[in-house]
């Protein structure tokens, strides 16, 4: 038998009043407030995010520090599923509210490790039912199993569903704008997505300049036309021949005004001739 069982296992002494013409109706009150059941009274836990955590900060070092405010029921940091590291934020569970109503007002925008903590009360009614499930499990670094499944390469099918989902997500994106009145146009996955390659006879119809009104006809595409169309068709190239050069026209005005000249010269000289005979 320990000592706080043998202080507990002996008699309580009676309790006198102050007044003994009094003590009567005051042992009647004693007896009363004994009868009366002890009602334990039911702390309400509380949920409190601290975010902003500094890095090298992990499981021990949080709950070390702060259990100095009280008892910490449940407590889960945030980890990568690839990498396992610290996203940076965490949850504890407090048994009492009130303490971490306390505890809320105290740690908000505290400077630790060159960041500022953010400290706030989660509501009971926001917090999920899974939030701490396997908090009490040890953490494990992710083998490379794991890490494999998240990096491997996905196959045709799970590319084709991934496609569909964001095309899906981005054609209801722009119903909500459209709703809302926002003229807003962007390229978003569609642009991505490659277009079905033309034939042969639409690649033969295609212009080099798309804002041009008509046709631009290139040496290489009526060679390309040529060969897809056959040797039957007959090529109607409309062929433009160059304009003569101005230096040879003057070139023939020039001889023909020597040649108009030497036949005045020489009527001339017949003239002359025919005077003297005479």
């Amino acid at each position: 038998m320990t000592e706080g069982e043998s202080t507990i296992s002996k008699p309580a002494k009676s309790l006198l009043a102050l007044n003994p013409s009094e003590d009567v109706e005051f042992q009647k009150k004693v007896q009363q407030v004994k009868k009366r059941r002890k009602t334990p009274v039911k702390l309400a836990p509380g949920v409190i995010y601290v975010g902003h955590i500094p890095r090298g900060l992990f499981e021990p070092q949080i709950r070390s520090y702060f259990q100095q405010f009280g008892k910490i029921l449940r407590m889960r940091l945030s980890r990568s599923k690839k990498t396992g590291g610290s996203k940076g934020y965490a949850y504890i569970e407090f048994d009492c509210d009130e303490v971490a109503k306390i505890v809320a007002e105290t740690m908000n925008n505290y400077l630790m490790g060159e960041r500022l903590i953010q400290c706030h009360v989660v509501p009971p009614e926001k917090v999920h039912e899974k939030l701490f499930v396997g908090c009490k499990r040890v953490f494990k670094k992710p083998t490379q199993p794991a890490v494999g499944r998240y990096n491997k390469k996905h196959s045709i099918e799970e590319l084709e569903k991934t496609k569909a989902k964001l095309l899906s997500k981005e054609a209801k994106l722009r119903k909500r704008l459209a709703a809302h009145g926002i003229d807003y146009d962007f390229p978003g996955f569609a642009s991505q997505v490659p277009t079905k390659k033309a034939t042969a006879s639409e690649d033969a119809n295609i212009s080099v300049l798309s804002d041009d009104v008509t046709p631009v006809c290139t040496p290489s595409i009526l060679e390309r036309r040529k060969s897809m169309a056959g040797s039957e068709e007959v090529d109607d190239e409309i062929v433009i021949k160059p304009m003569p050069d101005a230096s040879f026209e003057e070139d023939e005005e020039d001889s023909e005004e020597g040649l108009s000249g030497e036949e005045e010269e020489g009527d001339v000289s017949i003239e002359e001739k025919k005077e003297e005979e005479a």
